[in-house]
């Protein structure tokens, strides 16, 4: 009886995969339109003004060169790669600041104007940067900040926090309400609840926001082209345009201002990206 039992294995059903040729086919061309323009920037970026009409602009350049790259270091890059780690870097540092609390309010409030609030943030989405750009140049000239640095972080802010709230509040709302009622049962107070509980449970979605508003900070260019003139506030997104008639047809150095401009966030997303993963499959899984 113990050898008939032992023999009788349970049947496993063998699930057959196919082979999705029609998906691996259209991934692998996306793939192709995706690497092909990354793969000319930097290619050309390696070349010399003279070799860059003289060779097929897809073959690796057979002499590479980074004269190009010098040229846009010694035009003051740093600069303005230094203008746009401030700007960026002070923009998300507030925006992530006032959107945590906001959403701690309209989730944890509990009352009418908590749910107002909700729906005045859900209202700015709806608003266009482009639509509001004459009463922001107004606020600033009126307040005195035309021309710094100040001037492009102030409105990158108030147009970016209603998305960082809407964000924080869906994730906020999936945290138990057991783990609130246990610490204000020990005398937590909301400040304490805030720093010790919310922000650790919502770190993902923080990475996420922070990246999201780095990059539309990051590659702004309606604010630096409205609110500064001097090139000592210049960030990178102006000096792009500006090299365009600073190097005239010079192809290459344009192109190795863009790698450069480039690497600080590649650099962001390599540190984060496992937290802006985990941000964006939050709740996926319930």
């Amino acid at each position: 009886m113990a050898l008939a039992a032992q023999t009788r294995l349970p049947r496993t059903k063998t699930r057959r995969t196919r082979v999705n040729v029609p998906g691996g086919i259209g991934g692998f061309l996306w793939l192709i339109i995706t690497i092909v323009p990354v793969y000319y920037v930097v290619v050309t970026s390696l070349r010399d003004q003279n070799g860059f009409y003289d060779t097929n602009p897809l073959q690796p350049p057979t002499h590479p060169t980074l004269d190009a790259y010098g040229k846009v270091l010694e035009n003051d890059f740093l600069q303005y790669l230094t203008n746009s780690v401030v700007v960026t870097v002070g923009a998300v540092a507030i925006t992530l600041a006032v959107s945590l609390m906001a959403a701690y309010f309209v989730v944890r409030g509990g009352t009418r104007f908590a749910a107002v609030t909700y729906r005045v943030f859900l209202l700015g989405l709806a608003i266009p940067l482009q639509a509001c750009i004459i009463p922001v140049y107004y606020l600033i000239t009126q307040a005195h900040l035309y021309d710094t640095l100040l001037a492009i972080i102030l409105p990158s802010v108030a147009f970016a926090i209603p998305l960082s709230v809407v964000i924080l509040a869906n994730f906020l709302r999936d945290v138990p309400n057991e783990l609130f009622e246990s610490m204000r049962v020990d005398g937590a107070g909301d400040w304490r609840m805030l720093l010790s509980l919310v922000l650790p449970l919502t770190r993902p979605a923080l990475v996420t926001v922070a990246v999201y508003d780095g990059l539309n900070v990051w590659n702004g260019f309606l604010f630096p082209l409205i609110l500064t003139q001097s090139s000592d506030e210049r960030v990178l997104p102006m000096s792009l345009w500006a090299y365009q008639g600073e190097f005239r047809v010079d192809i290459p150095a344009v192109l190795a201002a863009v790698v450069l401009s480039t690497l600080p966030v590649l650099a962001l997303y390599i540190l984060g990206r496992r937290q802006l993963v985990s941000g964006l499959t939050a709740g996926f899984g319930k």
